[in-house]
């Protein structure tokens, strides 16, 4: 069957794609320029735009299983096509569809409940590929990480174990109407993050914890907007019992142990190397 990725070139479809061509599955590459994909050899890369449903008629012939994200664009606002969506699904033959970042009370979740799609929704907490967004460039100019709340926990997951999780239940059968949440095999803090970071790279990286207030002005020094910031500070600082609770989802759908820090750390040693 042919299997359509969209957010193909993203952090996580890109490694979906990787993951269904490498066991041998027929992927169609959903992304808005396709010269730039740079995806397997044996990829159809076709273009399009969620938020532009017209644009993907041809994307979804023939297809039995979908892959979709929740967002549309380099802001990633939320999506609001989502109906459109589902109808041109099942016009089209789809069978099976996961949702990355899905939740229950957002148009396309609604709009594939209402449908007979078999929809699975794939809920991560925090990626551990954030580390380099977040971290890579000032521990390479400077050493250091200064943030807030060095005791958070948190039970990030590795970016391949969630598209090994999609590429799974886009594969097999049993996992319709689920939410599955996705976290790694253990809950560590941020203190613990830089200790394991600095390892890895064979480096020393100090950690400076910042008050809140100085974290606000560090952020806005940084070039975030007040609403972001405050999210961040929320988000981090009261961080809700779903984002530091190991989940056993990983191994269950998988039936391989889903991937540590330690292990994500060591991949990418060289990238924040000084």
């Amino acid at each position: 069957m042919t299997i359509l990725v969209t957010g193909a070139t993203g952090t996580v479809g890109r490694l979906i794609v990787d993951e269904l061509a490498r066991n041998g599955h027929q992927v169609r590459a959903l992304t808005r320029d396709p010269a730039k994909a740079d995806l397997p050899e044996g990829v159809e890369v076709v273009a399009g735009d969620l938020a532009e449903p017209g644009s993907l008629t041809a994307a979804f012939e023939g297809v039995e299983a979908v892959h979709l994200i929740n967002f549309a664009g380099d802001d990633y606002a939320p999506l609001k096509t989502g109906e459109q969506l589902v109808e041109l699904a099942v016009k089209s033959g789809v069978r099976k569809v996961t949702v990355l970042g899905g939740r229950a009370d957002g148009p396309l979740e609604q709009a594939l409940a209402a449908s007979e799609l078999e929809w699975t929704l794939l809920e991560p907490v925090e990626f551990m590929s954030n580390t380099l967004q977040w971290w890579a460039w000032t521990i390479k100019a400077e050493g250091v990480i200064r943030e807030p709340f060095g005791s958070r926990l948190s039970s990030l997951v590795h970016e391949r174990d969630i598209a090994a999780v999609a590429a799974t239940v886009l594969t097999g059968d049993g996992h319709a109407g689920k939410t599955y949440t996705l976290t790694g095999p253990q809950a560590i803090t941020t203190t613990e993050k830089v200790r394991i970071l600095s390892e890895a790279v064979g480096q020393e990286i100090r950690f400076v914890e910042l008050s809140e207030d100085e974290a606000r002005a560090k952020w806005r020094a940084d070039g975030m907007g007040a609403e972001t910031i405050e999210f961040l500070i929320g988000a981090l600082g009261d961080t809700p019992e779903v984002g530091y609770t190991v989940a056993p989802t990983v191994e269950q759908v998988t039936g391989r142990a889903p991937r540590s820090f330690a292990q994500w750390a060591a991949e990418h040693a060289t990238a924040f190397k000084r």
